[in-house]
């Protein structure tokens, strides 16, 4: 088995792959699609690992072998999830391996924007001393923090609020009573009354259709004159446009670490109005890029691939259909001999139902075992009997209703 890792990678991870038995092909500097996919089908491999690059579908259709792509960290949005479902690939990620060093950025840009740290730098790298302006800070101390979303970013975030004596208030969709008491929060009605009662947000969602613009013109027209906005997330959850206006209008400070249109490259020129704006305590898309969470990363992603190596299972695995559309659970139990499965699902097929999902349980002794198939159709008593007696080595053959 062969893995392509197009992304900066721990030496250790590389290491510890090839140890396993895998050959690994290392090129960090792939990242423009022309090259990847070029690479892709000159390498050949089993297995895709990630980290920033791209992998759209005209990557994948240079793939032959192709069954796994690994994003090395959280999301999976620079990932053509459907396309590589459609292909019959998985596509797997490592949440929570960089959750503390996103909630530390966070933390560090939220101090940034209330004593304007990056200001007073500047200032003071060109040789001007200012502290009439800067002794206007109005700390953290007793403010409320709001949070939205809740996965394990956010419970980092959360959990060193206590620490600075911050009262929080959250939004989730999935936000429920356990929740609010093992967290120690208040739960807010709406994202809108985050906005109106929060002196300081922190947004940390998953970049997906439902999140996009979910930082809207409504939103940013109720936070508070003067509040700091944090988004250690993607620059997709927030409308850019409505953000500016409330820093124009009512002196909100910004600390972001994603911007929309970001370079996919390490290097490059990016300047946009919400990068250049004087309320803007910004940082390079570096959220996860501590030593700590990328070993953390490393250590998950090799995980991933030596459990597909060894099983086959997927771990952590996103495309996965989360219902199929099976109706029917067929159980077969039969002998452990070669060519009772080909008859059973030679005969499935024979009658045009398909098979959405299958197991084979082998018992101890190896002597039998117990095949549980799940289709989208029933099966007729006719195609029941050819089960039956197909097979001298069939020993009972069941068919049962999917609720």
């Amino acid at each position: 088995m062969k893995a392509l890792i197009v992304d900066k990678f721990q030496p250790t991870g590389i290491e510890q792959l090839r140890a396993v038995g895998l050959t690994v092909a290392y090129q960090p500097d792939a990242s423009a699609a022309d090259a990847l996919a070029a690479l892709v089908e000159r390498e050949d491999p089993d297995v895709l690992v990630v980290r920033s690059t791209k992998v759209m579908s005209p990557v994948l259709d240079r793939a032959r072998k192709l069954s796994l792509v690994v994003r090395a960290g959280a999301g999976v949005d620079n990932i053509d999830v459907a396309a590589a479902s459609a292909r019959g690939i998985s596509v797997a990620n490592c949440p929570g391996k960089n959750s503390i060093a996103v909630a530390e950025l966070g933390w560090g840009l939220i101090l940034a924007c209330d004593r304007r740290i990056v200001d007073q730098t500047i200032e003071l790298r060109a040789g001007q001393w200012n502290k009439k302006e800067y002794s206007k800070a109005r700390g953290l101390f007793g403010r409320t923090l709001g949070v939205i979303g809740l996965g394990p970013i956010a419970r980092e975030v959360i959990s060193r609020a206590r620490g600075f004596g911050m009262p929080v208030i959250a939004w989730s969709r999935s936000l429920d009573d356990a929740k609010v008491a093992e967290l120690d929060v208040e739960r807010a009605a709406t994202l809108l009354d985050v906005a109106k009662r929060a002196d300081v947000v922190s947004v940390n969602v998953a970049a997906t259709n439902e999140t996009r613009n979910l930082i809207d013109a409504a939103f940013c027209d109720a936070l508070k004159p003067g509040a700091i906005f944090i988004n250690t997330s993607r620059g997709s959850v927030v409308d850019e446009a409505a953000l500016l206006k409330a820093m124009n209008e009512k002196g909100v400070r910004a600390g972001l670490d994603v911007f929309l249109g970001e370079p996919a490259s390490a290097g490059g020129s990016f300047r946009t109005e919400l990068t250049s704006h004087a309320n803007v305590t910004g940082t390079h898309h570096v959220g996860a890029s501590t030593d700590q969470a990328q070993d953390a990363i490393a250590a998950e992603a090799v995980r991933v691939v030596r459990t597909y190596k060894q099983t086959g299972e997927v771990l952590n695995i996103v495309n996965q259909c989360a219902k199929s559309r099976a109706t029917r659970l067929l159980i077969v139990r039969h002998r452990n001999r070669p060519g009772v499965l080909a008859h059973v699902v030679g005969e499935i097929g024979r009658a045009q139902i398909n098979i959405e999902e299958m197991e084979n349980v082998i018992y101890q002794g190896a002597e039998a075992a117990c095949a549980r198939i799940r289709l989208d159709a029933d099966i007729p008593e006719s195609v029941m009997q050819k089960l039956r007696s197909g097979s001298e080595h069939v020993l009972s053959v069941d068919l049962a209703s999917i609720e």
